[in-house]
């Protein structure tokens, strides 16, 4: 169809999107779907719209400038696009094309009516539908009438808001074009939209039908309100019957108008439930054909259901691929990780790989299946009391499942009740050589890791990483290093609750583990302070580093005094904690020793808000507040009935925690450790891909799974299609929000807090290290973006152990996501920090700038300014 510049429905089909757009593809293949009803039409194709663009040869240069400038630039982005939005306009159809059109409107009816729609490149697609971003005409009649709406669709490409999506989206500008689709005009008695899966909840089974009387541009325009039907297996589950006072309908000649409907009429149901169940049932044969969930446009003419357009449903988040007939329970890794964003699929597979429990992917992100764990009443109790503890939101979004009594149905229990699988029966003593014995044997491991791949290279190192994934999940797996970190959590739990009962101090054990030692990532945190106290006395390396860009300002600073010093200062805190990194579960991120830039600005901030000597003050400060309250709460037990015997559980239970709590973080440290080797020897075949040219750019390989990665190691073969939509899917997962809870019908499930506590106006979340304070609340979405002084609050999405040195430098925390036990709430312990987690929507309700109140101990945000 090269050079071709009018295609008639019949010709097209669904892969022919770079020729007609996606809605004329869509368009195409419907037409040719037994069953289904599509008015007649044709799409002046993509040839077309380059045929008129030559005519513009200026265009490029504004082309040039849209890509060039930021989303948020909102008076950028009206000036030029408008521009060309005049000059498209004001070229018109040039005469071939114009021809072109007469002669397809001749076979199709020169005289009647047409809805003339655009049909872009990037439109209807499984990633993006663009729905509502290009303009659609209705009612055009005559060839002239036609010709000029189709170049006001061609200048529609580059309205504001088409221009401000492809920019949020990631898509060139230059690299989309325009099909017009030309379509036979239908009056129908009713209108609407159908889709195939709940747009709110996710929910597959469940379809949702919204109808009105007219044209469906009166429910499109929110002119009026829609009736609307809920379908579940066959069946109507809900209703709603809006009373309809206008509608909107075609006007002889050309164009709509509103009327005003009959008051007899406004409150009969647009469609009988028969028409909406066998509209529902014709949406499952177009869902089918397309192989995902659709948003249909339907038309009902003379008791005939008509398809005006179809397109997937791109905010749906995926559901995992399992093909087994059963329901399941699928709970979020990243809400445990303190990672949510987006994964590429070699980080994804990696992560599987090495993992303690199997793991399903779906939208970028990884998912454990729970439903085991929830079908029988032991298990159910015990992952729900866990969850309880972790994340009252899962918890809660679990309950709402269960409570339906029909998704997971519930077996007898097997035999007596025992503790969540993965969590050890057995308890072990309160020895500090138990924690020195775990750390030395995973650094054994990790120098055997080291030592033994350097010879590994091509198929032969993959053959390695897969035997040291198995010595991965042995050292993550260690029964005794399982039960060290549940010793710790667990004597906290203790000592929360057992001080709360006896002395009314439920948040006790917050100080307590103030600067409990060898807790691996609290210790980063201050050590980034002593490297600030080697750079203070340099104003030139001072200066120098906040022009300082790209990992090479290392082998410059020794130009400057004091530049050996701050080097070797840096280098060195590389040298213990280069592996970590923002999403370091991730392994395809970069990591600090890969980028040790990311690292200046947090150096310039404690530079500038910190004395020297902070690091030692402030662990010194919280060890003798440790020391103080632990004195404290046994003074008042003695004094208590049966204190002796109360103060002296206390007393081993205060040993217990300050022993064990800070090992909670060291195996993750040794994961991250692994995961640094493990990169650097595939980035290193990677490099050799690319000499080799089977790949173009050595950060490809992120967009292959492991074992895809070792076979074009063997083969010298890569399909660099498939990488190419890897990199669009991943551009698509990252603007998905994950669900705490996904079941396998499709239905994200977010749990809500049930709380009577809080007072008016305030966000609630979970407490998770106690005090109040109040001060400017600081949204930080990017950790090298941070601009922090004393007294700031920290708010964010989630923290993983990278932003520990962020911590050093606020007066309080609040996240998006987050636990009782996951790293940023322990971290915040640590170091004092009044902190509320699992707050939602935290980053959008709490303005930057803005003055709030922490709740530590009540676990909520106060909005106060």
């Amino acid at each position: 169809m090269t050079g071709r510049y009018v295609v008639g429905f019949d010709e097209i089909d669904e892969g022919q999107v770079a020729v007609v757009g996606g809605k004329g593809a869509h368009l195409g293949a419907l037409s040719r779907t037994d069953g289904v009803s599509v008015p007649a039409g044709c799409c002046v194709t993509t040839d077309a719209f380059r045929r008129a663009m030559a005519e513009v040869p200026a265009l490029d240069d504004r082309l040039d400038q849209l890509c060039r400038t930021r989303p948020d630039d909102r008076e950028t982005i009206r000036t030029i696009s408008a521009e060309i939005r005049r000059v498209v306009e004001g070229l018109g159809v040039p005469d071939d094309v114009a021809a072109a059109i007469t002669r397809a409107l001749a076979d199709l009816g020169e005289h009647a009516a047409y809805a003339v729609r655009s049909s872009a490149t990037a439109e209807d697609l499984p990633t993006a539908s663009f729905a509502g971003q290009q303009d659609t005409y209705l009612n055009v009649v005559g060839p002239a009438a036609i010709r000029t709406h189709v170049a006001r669709c061609w200048a529609s490409l580059f309205t504001e808001r088409a221009v401000t999506y492809r920019l949020r989206n990631g898509i060139d500008h230059r690299s989309v074009r325009m099909a017009v689709v030309v379509q036979r005009m239908v009056l129908p008695e009713a209108a609407g939209i159908l889709f195939t899966a709940d747009p709110v909840t996710g929910n597959r089974k469940v379809a949702s039908v919204d109808a009105g009387v007219g044209l469906g541009e009166a429910l499109a325009s929110g002119l009026v309100n829609p009736d609307v039907f809920t379908v579940r297996d066959g069946a109507i589950e809900r209703r709603t019957i809006a009373v309809k006072r206008r509608a909107v309908r075609a006007v002889p000649g050309g164009g709509t108008r509103i009327e005003t409907i009959d008051p007899a009429r406004q409150e009969r149901p647009a469609l009988t439930d028969a028409q909406v169940l066998r509209l529902v049932r014709l949406g499952r044969l177009i869902e089918a054909r397309f192989g995902r969930p659709q948003d249909i446009e339907w038309g009902l003419v003379d008791g005939d259901f008509q398809i005006l357009q179809s397109r997937p449903i791109t905010t749906l988040f995926p559901v995992p691929a399992v093909d087994d007939g059963q329901n399941h329970v699928y709970l979020s890794v990243g809400h445990q990780q303190m990672m949510t964003d987006a994964m590429k699929p070699l980080g994804l597979s990696m992560w599987q790989l090495t993992a303690m429990a199997p793991m399903r992917s779906a939208g970028g992100r990884l998912f454990v299946d729970a439903t085991r764990h929830l079908a029988t009443p032991a298990g159910r109790a015990a992952f729900l009391d866990l969850m309880t503890r972790s994340d009252p939101l899962t918890r809660d979004a679990l309950e709402t499942i269960l409570e339906r009594g029909d998704f997971v149905p519930t077996v007898p229990d097997a035999g007596p009740a025992g503790p969540p699988a993965g969590l050890p029966p057995a308890t072990i003593e309160t020895d500090p050589a138990i924690v020195t014995a775990l750390i030395e044997g995973s650094q054994d491991s990790l120098a055997a890791l080291r030592r033994d791949i350097r010879t590994r290279s091509g198929p032969a190192l993959f053959d390695f990483l897969t035997e040291a994934f198995e010595e991965h999940k042995r050292v993550l797996t260690d029964p005794l290093s399982i039960q060290a970190i549940m010793a710790g959590m667990e004597a906290t739990w203790w000592l929360n609750d057992k001080l709360g009962e006896w002395l009314g101090e439920p948040n006790a054990a917050d100080t307590l583990t103030l600067s409990a030692p060898g807790n691996v990532t609290s210790e980063m945190g201050l050590a980034l302070l002593d490297v600030a106290d080697v750079i203070r006395p340099y104003p030139e390396v001072v200066a120098f580093l906040r022009d300082a860009g790209g990992g090479g300002f290392l082998d410059e600073l020794p130009k400057l005094p004091g530049g050996v010093e701050a080097r070797d200062a840096i280098s060195a805190y590389l040298d213990r904690y280069g592996m970590r990194c923002v999403g370091e579960i991730d392994i395809t991120r970069p990591r600090w020793s890969e980028r040790p830039d990311t690292l200046v600005p947090l150096i310039l901030d404690h530079v500038r808000n910190f004395a020297p000597g902070a690091a030692a003050r402030r662990f010194e400060q919280g060890r003798r507040a440790a020391e103080r309250k632990a004195r404290e709460v046994l003074a008042r037990l003695r004094a208590l009935p049966d204190g002796a015997e109360k103060a002296d559980q206390a007393r081993r239970m205060i040993d217990r925690v300050r022993t064990f709590i800070g090992y909670r973080e060291y195996p993750k440290y040794g994961i991250v450790s692994r995961y640094l080797v493990y990169k650097q020897a595939l980035m290193a075949e990677a490099d050799t891909l690319v000499r080799a040219g089977v790949l173009a750019d050595r950060e490809d390989v992120f967009f292959l799974t492991f074992p895809e990665f070792r076979d074009a190691v063997r083969t010298r073969r890569v399909d660099r299609r498939l990488i190419r939509e890897r990199a669009d899917a991943f551009r698509t997962h990252q603007a998905l929000t994950p669900p705490r809870v996904l079941t396998s019908d499709g239905e994200a499930v977010t749990g809500a807090y049930r709380r009577d506590d809080v007072p008016s106006g305030a966000l609630a979340g979970l407490p998770v290290s106690h005090g109040t304070v109040e001060g400017r609340a600081r949204v930080v979405l990017d950790l090298a973006r941070a601009d922090l002084d004393p007294g700031d609050i920290l708010v964010t999405a989630h923290t993983d152990p990278s932003w520990t040195p962020l911590f050093v430098a606020v007066a309080g925390l609040v996240t998006e996501v987050g636990g009782q036990m996951t790293h940023g709430a322990v971290i915040a312990r640590e170091y004092g920090l009044p902190a509320v987690v699992n707050v939602p929507g935290a980053t959008r309700l709490i303005r930057d700038g803005q003055r709030i109140r922490v709740h530590g101990s009540g676990g909520y945000v106060e909005l106060l300014s």
